[in-house]
């Protein structure tokens, strides 16, 4: 039986609807990709965990900044936070630390299959720098949240969006 020291739990999924617009459908779906996925997974991991571990989550700049149209999505990244603080307490004897890595805009395949070059250009205009992070500044982050340097750092929201939120 293997045993496991850190765990990314890094499930996204939603749509953007404006408030009177959203269906139940669209609020399940995210909730389930994104809340309710990610407590099942740390769940059923748990009985694997090796004491004084680590545990993080893909939150969304989104639960921070007030994007129009994104109010479903936002609801169910914010909620990562909330089991941060709350599994920390209960996971103290055991030393696991839980934390949520809160990424910005990040260039993907998957984005630049959905942006065209106006909404790149959008996109990046909130962002100080003017571009979008790159997926190896976000690992970087992660490597740190998994590494022993991090080792008091527990309950947060690390967020790494170049300063998109502040502004």
């Amino acid at each position: 039986k293997g045993a496991i020291d850190v765990l990314w739990s890094s499930a996204g999924g939603g749509e953007s609807s404006r408030l009177g617009e959203i269906t139940e459908e669209q609020f399940d779906a995210a909730f389930s990709i994104n809340a309710r996925g990610t407590l099942f997974t740390v769940q059923k991991a748990l009985p694997l965990f090796n004491d004084g571990g680590s545990i993080f989550m893909t939150g969304s700049n989104a639960s921070l900044r007030g994007y129009p149209d994104w109010s479903v999505y936002a609801g169910s990244k914010a909620v990562l936070a909330a089991y941060a603080r709350v599994w920390v307490a209960e996971l103290r004897d055991r030393r696991i630390r839980v934390n949520v890595l809160t990424p910005g805009s990040v260039t993907s395949p998957m984005m630049e299959s959905v942006l065209d070059p106006e909404m790149k250009a959008q996109f990046e205009s909130v962002i100080p720098r003017r571009e979008m992070g790159r997926p190896e500044e976000i690992a970087s982050v992660a490597l740190f949240l998994a590494s022993d340097d991090s080792s008091y750092v527990n309950g947060m929201e690390l967020v790494a969006d170049g300063g998109t939120t502040v502004i």
